[in-house]
């Protein structure tokens, strides 16, 4: 686990129950470890990574997304699981946003997104750390979000995206909280690294 700095544990706090402290860390620009394996030893803490199996032919792809009460969200009750999916244009950024009491599972089912994740959690072994994963039907795979992990992502290339996510709890406006794309605290790297 990479260490973090005495500065990434200083920040401004944001949000508050009774279970979380959620405060912006104060980092240096970047993306943070990028994840490149499920069981990366660099993920954030209760992030959870999942590979997902695509059946390709010659008319498209099938994608199986979830199965209640299997895999990463075999937990989510069946009473309050909401199910949703969000369509996005090529280069669009949809960040940061969190969660006091909701647990987010994405799939990625068409394009490919840089997903960027912050731990926000004061007090958690990895507060303040950055994780960046590349993901869609290339490199299928499921993220669990725990709440306290700000979540966002940009869509790369040219094709537009689709992200299907289950939440365990359904939509509550007082849950979320958002956190602009560009925040100097988090100070993540949006840009195309290479160049």
């Amino acid at each position: 686990m990479a260490s973090l700095s005495a500065a990434a544990r200083t920040g401004r706090s944001i949000a508050q129950s009774a279970q979380l402290e959620l405060v912006l860390p104060e980092r240096d620009k970047g993306l943070g470890q990028v994840i490149n394996a499920v069981d990366s030893p660099d993920l954030i803490e209760g992030v959870r990574l999942e590979r997902l199996a695509v059946h390709p032919d010659d008319r498209g792809y099938f994608l199986e997304v979830q199965r209640f009460g299997r895999g990463l969200a075999a937990h989510f009750p069946a009473a309050t699981t909401q199910v949703s999916a969000a369509l996005n244009y090529p280069g669009a950024i949809k960040a940061f946003h969190y969660h006091l009491h909701q647990t987010d599972c994405w799939t990625p089912t068409k394009g490919l997104l840089q997903v960027a994740l912050v731990d926000l959690r004061l007090g958690s072994r990895t507060f303040g750390l950055r994780n960046t994963m590349y993901v869609g039907p290339l490199r299928p795979w499921q993220i669990l979000i725990p709440p306290g992990v700000g979540h966002g992502y940009k869509v790369v290339g040219v094709d537009e995206s689709i992200l299907v996510y289950l939440t365990d709890r359904f939509y509550d406006p007082q849950d979320e909280g958002r956190i602009p794309y560009n925040d100097p605290s988090i100070n993540y790297d949006w840009e195309i690294q290479h160049k």
